[in-house]
């Protein structure tokens, strides 16, 4: 498989919504092979509880047959954990534009209620008001224009239907705020690069991290973008935090 290392170009030095958007969509394609081990090696595996957490809070129980979207679905952990739920009758559309991603995932997903689709988080391919809920882990972070990605899941969504977001964030407090910078920004870049053999990819995600807005910043752009009954929460003190609002 040929290298893209001098190939992508870096998402944060893009200047215009469409080039960011074509450098995120060919960073992610380039680290597809090696994307879900790097997720559980520099998570610890705690990703795992995390996205368990995510559909805990989804409310799918009450629409078990229901249709379901998973944006930014990646290699389909997150669709995998709704789909594998013991009373779940429904279907996930598992949506990213990173074809890459969708294929290496494929084998994961033979025996799941999955559909993949490849498209645009920002001009989802669905009709109004669709969806019995929508989830998205780590991918709000990587959009073009986030206010229009939550108007978008909103447009998508049934009234009263769910929206979690999974996804990264900084601790507020100090020393677990220190030391969890340090760790982010000088030592997983140096493993993301070591193992995904890209140049930036590992370097892009603190830096959209720092630069994605706080907590109750976020809550209050997805009420801006129409959702009720908004909320959010830390967890593992502070380094994700999940984010849910019901649509209008």
């Amino acid at each position: 498989m040929p290298s893209f290392r001098n190939q992508t170009a870096d998402p944060q030095t893009t200047q215009t919504p469409a080039s960011r958007a074509r450098a995120v969509r060919e960073m992610f394609s380039a680290i597809a092979p090696r994307y879900d081990l790097l997720n559980r090696l520099l998570s610890l595996g705690v990703d795992r509880n995390w996205r368990r957490k995510a559909v805990d809070q989804l409310g799918w129980e009450d629409q078990p047959d229901g249709l379901y979207l998973d944006v930014c679905a990646g290699t389909y952990d997150l669709s995998i954990e709704l789909a594998r739920r013991r009373m779940f009758k429904g279907h996930v559309i598992a949506l990213d534009f990173a074809r890459a991603m969708l294929e290496k995932g494929l084998a994961k997903i033979t025996r799941q209620p999955i559909a993949p689709v490849c498209g645009d988080a920002l001009k989802i391919p669905a009709r109004d008001r669709t969806f019995d809920g929508a989830l998205v882990a780590f991918g709000v972070r990587n959009l073009a224009d986030l206010d229009a990605g939550l108007r978008e899941l909103q447009r998508s969504l049934r009234p009263a239907a769910r929206l979690v977001v999974l996804d990264f964030s900084m601790p507020e407090r100090q020393p677990l705020r220190a030391l969890y910078r340090l760790y982010f920004t000088r030592i997983l870049p140096r493993i993301g690069r070591l193992v995904s053999k890209h140049s930036h990819a590992y370097t892009y995600l603190p830096e959209s991290v720092l630069g994605f807005p706080e907590p109750a910043a976020l809550a209050a752009r997805m009420e801006m973008a129409g959702f009720r009954e908004v909320g959010w929460r830390r967890l593992s003190g502070g380094i994700a935090a999940l984010w849910w609002g019901a649509a209008s």
